[in-house]
């Protein structure tokens, strides 16, 4: 009941002795997050210690992904280090060769990420994010910040452009569960789109339901509509946030401008029902819209 992540990922995390990567590894450990390493070339050979579930644990520290991924296994790592330094940490976990990068820093200049998801592709590395949540499978994995009391296992999908509203979705759904919810961050270039998530939980068994969150600016949703109507047979339920955005601004996210008619709610919504998709005016409804679907 997975897609990207299971309970079998094994976790490297660069940037875990800052402050942010510490609080969220011992949050991912907490959730049961198989956490095998941290990166950190200025403190290689450490260790640090972390209460976790089932007890302990001396969590070592590695110079380079490499290093890491020889010692443990490890086929995801998530990115915690400053936008200065965060192309170098994402091309570094594809040279590795690294299965998954999970990048959750935000502020990272676009030619940046341009440049680092053209790498990452090129060498096989899926990039979730960047200035995303990250993604959990509820019960057995999760790699980010989603936080990850507030649903559990089960048969809804769930992929999204913002972090705060798959919080609000998952909680508003605690009740059905999910298989994987995936946070793909709102920047104008991002690794994992939604396309590439409906079709991940099209082909996942234990997925029966999708919910697509999106948001204003760009054409990503528009282009998902036309995915869902050529190739998704699952239910999908839906959610565009931004209808009472001004024309011309960036809200919440460096994607989410608009300009004239291009990128609107309004043309999104329309393209997504085009596509028999459901959706709702608000999280609350797109929440009952889902649980009318499981009913």
């Amino acid at each position: 009941m997975a897609i990207y992540l299971t309970g079998r990922s094994r976790v490297l995390v660069q940037g875990m002795t800052g402050g942010e990567g510490m609080k969220h590894t011992r949050r991912m450990l907490a959730a049961g997050t198989h956490v095998v390493g941290g990166v950190n070339p200025r403190k290689a050979g450490r260790t640090v210690a972390f209460d976790t579930p089932a007890g302990p644990a001396e969590i070592p520290v590695f110079g380079t992904v490499h290093e890491g991924m020889d010692a443990t296994g490890a086929d995801v790592t998530v990115v915690f280090v400053p936008p200065a330094f965060a192309k170098a940490a994402v091309l570094e976990a594809a040279d590795a060769g690294i299965g998954l990068a999970v990048v959750i820093t935000e502020g990272i200049p676009v030619h940046d990420a341009v440049a680092f998801q053209a790498h990452a592709k090129a060498r096989g590395t899926r990039v979730i994010g960047p200035n995303c949540p990250g993604l959990i499978t509820p019960g057995q994995s999760n790699a980010g910040i989603i936080p990850t009391d507030i649903a559990g296992p089960g048969r809804i999908g769930l992929v999204s452009k913002s972090g705060t509203l798959t919080y609000q979705l998952m909680y508003e759904l605690r009740g059905t569960g999910f298989s994987t919810c995936v946070g793909i961050g709102g920047d104008p270039v991002v690794g994992t789109t939604h396309i590439d998530c409906l079709e991940a939980f099209q082909h996942d068994e234990d997925t029966e339901l999708i919910v697509l969150i999106g948001e204003i600016g760009g054409d990503a949703e528009e282009r998902a509509a036309a995915y869902i109507a050529d190739h998704v047979t699952k239910p999908v339920v839906g959610y565009v946030a931004g209808f009472t955005a001004p024309e011309g601004r960036t809200m919440g996210h460096a994607g989410a401008i608009v300009s004239g008619s291009s990128g609107t709610a309004a043309a999104k919504r329309t393209a997504l029902e085009a596509a028999g998709v459901a959706v709702g005016t608000t999280p609350t409804e797109t929440a009952r819209l889902v649980l009318d679907h499981a009913a």
